[in-house]
């Protein structure tokens, strides 16, 4: 009973002492990375470089309808949550045809029910798409969505384990695949 009440009193302290701090709780959309290749923020060996880095934030689904509802269709989305997601090309690369120059872009998408426009754009360091300018769009690429077999609970980006470089992106039961040329 004695040590039951000194662990109660120890969590108490803890959760009071970090709360005095000044620390806030965990964000509901955490940050996260994806590398290309997969496996360098883990696997570093050497001298290694990355070619490909993306900053986002991951939203839950929480039961929502997401896209169509939460993320209306048509209309420019942060593509993540909280502030812009931000993708760094370590050397120049192709999308689509198209060249793109190493450097930090913002990265939105356009979705819709049978296409989706994949934006780089050349604003950074924004909280949404509230400041979003057309203008300053570096490039757009458009791709089909594809439906996920299973529900993926909070959205993600990844470049799957490989030589190939393939951004995907997902979240409820869509999926979005962009392929990256070095």
């Amino acid at each position: 009973m004695k040590n039951s009440l000194v662990i109660i009193a120890f969590v108490l302290f803890a959760w009071v002492g970090a709360s005095a701090q000044g620390f806030r709780n965990v964000d509901k959309s955490p940050m996260d990375a994806a590398y290309f290749p997969d496996n360098f923020a883990h696997d570093r060996k050497g001298d290694e470089k990355a070619l490909v880095r993306i900053l986002y934030s991951r939203p839950a689904k929480n039961g929502r309808e997401i896209f169509g509802k939460l993320i209306p269709y048509g209309q420019v989305w942060r593509t993540g949550a909280n502030e812009n997601t931000e993708i760094t090309f370590y050397q120049d690369a192709t999308l689509q045809g198209k060249k793109i120059k190493a450097g930090t872009y913002s990265l939105f998408t356009i979705p819709n029910e049978n296409e989706w426009v994949v934006i780089l754009n050349k604003d950074l360091n924004y909280w949404g798409a509230y400041q979003y300018k057309e203008a300053n769009d570096v490039a757009r690429f458009t791709v089909s969505p594809k439906k996920s077999d299973t529900v993926i609970e909070n959205f993600s980006i990844q470049f799957p384990k490989g030589t190939n470089a393939l951004l995907r992106m997902g979240w409820d039961t869509t999926v979005i695949e962009l392929p990256i040329q070095f």
